[in-house]
Formats: structure tokens, C-alpha cells, sequence
């Protein structure tokens, strides 16, 4: 038998929190749930969770410290949640290094969905390929040294798995697959984020900053910054 993920639910609401778990366990998690930063923080160490969701109000320490110190030693994902018409910096939040966030209310499917995807990534195992291409099929792109597939939402980077978050991704795919055009950040947005987001340039520059991290310039192409305008993915000839 299977042994089903762990979700440490950290909300200081005790009616969410229960409707949360019950949502997660109608769908064979394990959950546990918290109702501070600090007994998160501790729980973190003791229930050793598959992925955290994580609200930011929260009595004492908050929900950005808390993913903050959850860093220092782990890259479990965190989903962030925060309730509508709160103060919500979500380019902080991908910062301190969040996979997600959710405003609430949200649809109980939407939530099941958004971990599951997350789990997804985040689990998939690290391999070596000799011949990588060969087993790609779907939607991808192809140059020395990488590929992205966009329909099984892998990254091979000179033939290992890479991590990434979905949305890091189809930005990373996007790009790729028009090569030498250059995308101003509003574009960018509204091809990946939609509409909602427009105006929050930065979404942008930080999932770019996070792709560098992982993905450095190679020999016949780089992730490149247009000054003033936007970003590229540059194939050189």
C-alpha cells in the first residue's frame, strides 16, 4: 500500500483549516494542522510534510518568516495562502522561495489541483538520459544541452531533471519557443499570468532570476535581458 503525502496546514482560521483538510483527505492525504508560525515551524521538523500550505496572517510569526526559515534547510514546496483585500506582496512571497499562492476564497478543486500539480513537480526523480530526445513526445523544444517539454512539464538540462514550479516553467517554454523575439514584461504576463496580473511586472523578473539560477547561459544559448524592453531567449548563430 501506498503511504500517502503529508500537508502541514498552517491557518489561525480553525473552520478554513478544518475545510481544507477535509478537502485533502477526501483525496487520500495526510494532513495535519497548525494554528501558529512558531508550532509550524516546529510541526515542519516533526511531521516532515510533502508540501506546506501556509498562511501569512498569522499570530506571532508570520507566514513569510516562517517560509523564510522553512528555507535555510529545506526546498519542500509551500503553497501561500492569503484572504482577498489583505496585503499580499506575491512577488516577496516567490522571493522568500513559495511554489504557489492561492487568494482566498478559493474553489475547493482549484486547491487539490494546485498541490497535486505541485507535488507533481516537485517529486518527479532526477535522471540521466543518454539519448533524452528520444523519449520526448508532446510539446517541447529542443537545443543542445535542453529540452522543455510543456505537456508532461519536464526540464532536461544536459540530461538531468530539473525542478521547477509550473508557472517558471511555461515562462521557460514560452520564451524558448521563439527564439531571438524579445517579449516586453506586460506581454509576458498576459501570455502566462493573464489578465489578473497585469501591472505586476516584477512576477516576471523574479521567475527570471529563479530560471537563471537553474539554467546558465550555454555556448549556443542564453536567457538574455533586453535593456528597457524585456527578455529573450537568445539561440546564437
Amino acid at each position: 500500500m501506498a503511504t500517502k503525502q503529508k500537508i502541514l496546514v498552517v491557518d489561525d482560521d480553525e473552520n478554513i483549516a478544518e475545510l481544507i483538510s477535509l478537502y485533502l483527505i477526501k483525496e487520500c492525504f495526510d494532513t495535519l494542522i497548525v494554528n501558529d508560525g512558531e508550532e509550524a515551524l516546529k510541526q515542519f521538523k516533526e511531521y516532515k510534510p510533502n508540501l506546506i500550505l501556509l498562511d501569512l496572517m498569522l499570530p506571532g510569526i508570520d507566514g513569510y518568516e516562517v517560509c523564510r526559515e522553512v528555507r535555510k534547510t529545506s526546498s519542500v514546496p509551500i503553497i501561500m495562502l492569503s484572504a482577498k483585500g489583505e496585503i499580499f506582496d506575491k512577488v516577496l512571497g516567490l522571493e522568500l522561495g513559495a511554489d504557489d499562492y492561492m487568494i482566498k476564497p478559493f474553489d475547493s478543486k482549484e486547491l487539490v489541483a494546485r498541490v497535486k500539480a505541485v507535488l507533481r513537480r516537485f517529486h518527479e526523480p532526477t535522471q540521466i538520459i543518454e539519448t533524452p530526445s528520444a523519449s520526448q513526445t508532446g510539446d517541447y523544444v529542443e537545443y543542445p544541452d535542453l529540452i522543455i517539454n510543456q505537456s508532461n512539464y519536464s526540464v532536461l538540462y544536459y540530461g538531468e531533471t530539473i525542478e521547477m514550479p509550473p508557472k517558471e516553467l511555461e515562462l521557460f517554454y514560452f520564451l524558448a519557443s521563439h527564439p531571438n523575439q524579445v517579449f516586453t514584461r506586460e506581454q509576458l504576463l498576459d501570455h502566462i499570468w493573464g489578465y489578473e496580473y497585469i501591472g505586476d511586472t516584477r512576477t516576471v523578473d523574479v521567475h527570471i532570476k529563479r530560471l537563471r539560477e537553474k539554467i546558465k547561459d550555454h555556448n549556443s544559448w542564453s536567457l538574455s535581458t533586453v535593456w528597457g524592453i524585456g527578455y529573450k531567449f537568445e539561440v546564437k548563430k
